[in-house]
């Protein structure tokens, strides 16, 4: 039988790539992450053998990367060398295989986080001093003068 590239999903984060190899049932797995690019490899429960080179957008920290495994997937967290750098697609080619697509489940637009963060904190600090400011009490004494009709007993 032929080998067959298995479906892969991938998201960035600040300090992370993502990659999920899509196969069911897996069976022996191999995956070599070095320092720009993975080779992933496996057969399913019917015996069809999958193999994908990805070579990456930018350098990765194969030393802090890992994979895990579970029925339906095999899922990759490759730690990126240069953090708080978004990748714009995830091989270094700007050529997009069939057999890969982003995970728009997990994506997240992260960068310029740190400036809405900044932006939240700036307007709660505003709030905070508006609320802070000294002022007198509000007067009580006409408290006695409202008519509480039905009310009172």
């Amino acid at each position: 039988m032929a080998r067959q590239h298995a479906r892969t999903l991938w998201y960035d984060r600040p300090k992370y790539v993502f990659m999920e190899f899509c196969v069911e049932d897996s069976t022996d797995v191999h995956v070599l992450i070095e320092d720009h690019r993975i080779v992933f490899s496996c057969k399913n429960a019917d015996g069809v053998e999958f193999y994908n080179e990805i070579e990456f957008y930018a350098k990765v920290n194969c030393k802090d990367s890992q994979d895990k495994r579970s029925g339906r997937s095999i899922t990759c967290f490759v730690r990126k060398w240069k953090e708080k750098v978004a990748w714009p697609r995830l091989t270094k080619e700007d050529i997009k295989p069939v057999w890969l697509s982003v995970d728009f489940d997990n994506w997240r637009d992260w960068e310029g986080d740190e400036e809405v963060e900044l932006a939240q904190v700036d307007h709660y600090a505003e709030l905070l001093e508006k609320v802070s400011t000294k002022r007198p009490p509000p007067a009580m004494d006409d408290l006695d003068a409202l008519d509480y009709g039905c009310c009172v007993r």
